[in-house]
């Protein structure tokens, strides 16, 4: 199922790419498996998956360990605590969902005594829920100007929840947003940014996100079904 699910998927992003003229190969799939257990995430590494993203740090270092043999890129894309930051720093490939200066300042201490640079994305409420994390647009520029000077982290793009509404179109405006930001940031200098990724999109409205320049997009249950608890 997994594996049908995956072909399914990459079909449905190959033509929307198309359609949008771009290559398919400029959208990475992150594969969601938040509550899903490893050997659900090793058929998706068997079909071809390599970018997994976790919501929870315990779940995530769990899950990681069974699978030490794994060539996995590990996405945090969750709310990442700053007494999390050390467990899994060393390692992490990306992490989606940075909103907090003090946050920043952590990932750039552990990251420097770990001898790395780790990219991290900028997470923008685009829907202005009170329920979500994130900036509000506005403050976004000048959040990551204050993150200037953080030698070990790399501001490599912005990522963004849309509403989850019935109709994936309204989820356009929030991701257009989301790309006009991408680009006023991109025009300024400075060190430590390199505003190559924007994470939009989900299950309901990848499609959209990719029409308005999503690299990465998140998705969970629709690689993996419904979601309960992990083995």
């Amino acid at each position: 199922m997994i594996s049908d699910n995956l072909r399914e998927i990459r079909e449905r992003i190959s033509r929307r790419c198309r359609s949008a003229g771009r290559n398919p190969e400029e959208v990475t799939l992150v594969a969601v498996a938040k509550t899903f257990s490893s050997e659900q995430i090793r058929e998706a590494l068997a079909a071809g998956v390599q970018d997994i993203g976790e919501n929870y740090v315990q779940e995530l270092v769990e899950k990681r360990a069974r699978l030490p043999e794994e060539p996995v890129r590990w996405h945090f894309v969750g709310h990442l605590q700053r007494n999390k930051v050390k467990q899994i720093i060393s390692w992490i490939h990306l992490v989606h969902a940075l909103d907090d200066r003090e946050l920043a300042v952590e990932i750039d201490r552990r990251a420097a005594r770990a001898e790395r640079t780790v990219d991290v994305l900028v997470e923008v409420n685009t829907t202005g829920e009170r329920s979500k994390f994130g900036l509000v647009p506005e403050r976004t520029p000048g959040f990551v100007r204050s993150l200037d000077g953080l030698g070990h982290i790399r501001i490599a793009g912005l990522m963004t929840i849309g509403p989850f509404l019935p109709d994936p179109e309204g989820s356009r405006p929030m991701f257009r947003q989301l790309r006009l930001l991408k680009e006023e940031i991109a025009g300024r200098t400075q060190a430590n940014v390199a505003m190559r990724h924007l994470s939009m999109g989900m299950t309901g409205d990848f499609e959209v996100a990719i029409d308005e320049g999503a690299t990465l997009v998140r998705i969970g249950t629709a690689i993996f079904g419904s979601r309960r608890r992990p083995a």
